[in-house]
């Protein structure tokens, strides 16, 4: 059970706005009077950046879409500002070291991948708020140094840069930052101000941890074109229990599906955890504002809350068919004896299970569980299962005769991790 909850009206005249603060998206903004002015007087262009570390983003970066999203909705127009400038150097923001440096070439895969994450979140058929997308290397790639440094560079403090949050907590705690990453929030004013330049790009939008990044930008606008710029933040989702959004013990949430299932996807909403419920519909559904005011008084049934949530999420991903498909097979696989074909597929390889595959290396090396010893634990506990019968061998080794009666086989761990391995 839950308290009712009674969603706020906010004052202002901006419908995106508005319904950025209402559903809870609006952290910290330059000027909100000023934005609120303009976004209710005409349509702007407003840009998020997206490092391409990865060839897909993860659920960490859905909440920046989902305001995209909005964006959208109400008339204005998005660019997505893919780094493949950036990117080769890193944002230390949040970080507790250096990550590891990619070679423009991958970057670039990455780039092209990651662009089809936006395929169904966003609308591609309205020629005025289609997305822009822009790879910032376009103009970083051709910077002199020298010139970078009189006309841009001198605009910055080193006094004030020492203050941001992602260089201070760096050194607070005595962790080298490299003059690489220290130059950063340098590179990202400069986007902004060129955004602001070729796109009419008026507003930066990005996480708490973008402030500094996003404070840059606006003022080196205003210093040297001499116009008006705003940035505005949405708050880092931490989930009730402390852990980070969009992680698993298998690893990130994707939003490409050839590295997280539609399923898992599902799955993944349909465990959020209770006090997280509520907010979650908020951030990560489209359902109305005054409809989910009503839907969440009226449903007292928080399990059904998140099948809602689930089946909203995984519709603006993927479609409602997938999203159907997923719940189906949740039933199938929780509220039934039989065995569902729509699980995640483990694919092995005929050669290897002539040979035989242990269960142990069955269950690190897809990464349902981390290591040989949590097998071992999770099996003395009868914790795993194949084709829905308790495994009590952690000697157990998996041969071709074993799929003799069907061409797979099901293997479980625990209540909610369910997968069909298949041979190749």
């Amino acid at each position: 059970m839950y308290n009712s909850i009674v969603f706020t009206q906010s004052s202002m005249k901006s419908t995106f706005l508005n319904e950025m603060e209402s559903r809870g998206y609006l952290n910290q903004c330059t000027d909100l009077n000023q934005l609120d002015e303009l976004c209710h007087k005409k349509s702007i262009n407003a840009y998020i950046g997206f490092d391409c570390t990865a060839k897909s983003l993860h659920v960490g970066s859905l909440l920046q879409i989902m305001v995209l999203r909005l964006l959208q909705k109400h008339g204005h127009r998005p660019i997505i500002l893919l780094g493949g400038g950036t990117t080769l150097i890193g944002d230390p923001s949040g970080k507790d070291s250096t990550r590891k440096i990619l070679k423009y070439g991958d970057i670039k895969k990455n780039i092209k991948s990651i662009k089809n994450n936006f395929l169904n979140l966003l609308d591609f058929k309205n020629k005025k708020t289609k997305p822009i997308f822009i790879d910032n290397y376009k103009w970083l790639g051709k910077l002199n140094y020298i010139n970078f440094l009189r006309n841009i560079g001198s605009q910055f403090t080193l006094n004030k840069m020492l203050t941001f949050e992602s260089v201070k907590s760096r050194l607070d705690r005595e962790q080298s930052l490299s003059y690489m990453e220290f130059n950063y929030m340098i590179l990202q004013a400069y986007d902004f101000y060129k955004l602001n330049q070729e796109k009419d790009c008026s507003l930066q939008m990005g996480g708490s941890d973008q402030w500094g990044n996003i404070i840059n930008g606006v003022e080196l606008i205003r210093k040297i074109s001499k116009r008006e710029a705003y940035g505005l933040t949405t708050p880092l989702i931490t989930l009730s229990s402390g852990a980070k959004m969009g992680k698993t013990e298998k690893g990130a949430v994707w939003l490409n599906k050839s590295l997280f299932s539609p399923y898992e996807y599902w799955q993944f909403w349909r465990n959020t955890e209770d006090n997280d419920v509520v907010r979650f519909l908020k951030f990560f559904t489209d359902i109305k504002m005054k409809d989910l005011e009503k839907l969440i008084n009226q449903e007292k049934d928080i399990n059904k809350l998140k099948i809602i949530l689930a089946n909203q999420a995984t519709k603006i991903l993927y479609d409602e068919k997938t999203s159907k498909k997923a719940e189906t097979t949740a039933k199938e696989t929780f509220g039934s004896k039989k065995i569902s074909k729509n699980l995640p597929i483990i694919n092995i390889g005929k050669e290897l299970v002539n040979k035989g595959v242990s269960i142990l290396d069955l269950f690190t090396e897809n990464k349902i569980l981390s290591s040989k010893g949590e097998v071992r634990r999770a099996i003395a506990n009868k914790g795993i299962k194949i084709n829905d019968k308790i495994l009590d061998d952690d000697k157990k080794v998996i041969f071709i005769q074993d799929f003799q009666r069907n061409d797979y086989i099901k293997i479980s761990f625990g209540k909610k991790k369910h997968y069909l391995l298949k041979i190749n």
